[in-house]
């Protein structure tokens, strides 16, 4: 990989992913902040957020279905 390429949108969704389970390599990290721009990472970012609370959402309307409780 060149050195002053900027990451793919793969890369930057790979780590916000790891970022936001805490498992960030180091060099990921710095070419992240060395070459990447701070708008792609707030958008995945974002999208991450919405996609992770609409399935934790449906999880629990999922079990609660289940249980046989009303929501």
């Amino acid at each position: 990989m060149e050195e002053n390429k900027s990451p793919t949108l793969w890369q930057v969704t790979k780590s916000v992913l790891a970022a936001g389970f805490g498992v960030q390599s180091n060099e990921n990290r710095e070419r992240d902040f060395k070459h990447g721009k701070a708008s792609q990472f707030i958008v995945i970012g974002l999208i991450f957020t919405i996609l992770f609370i609409l399935g934790v959402w449906g999880l629990v309307r999922l079990v609660l279905n289940l249980a046989g409780v009303s929501a």
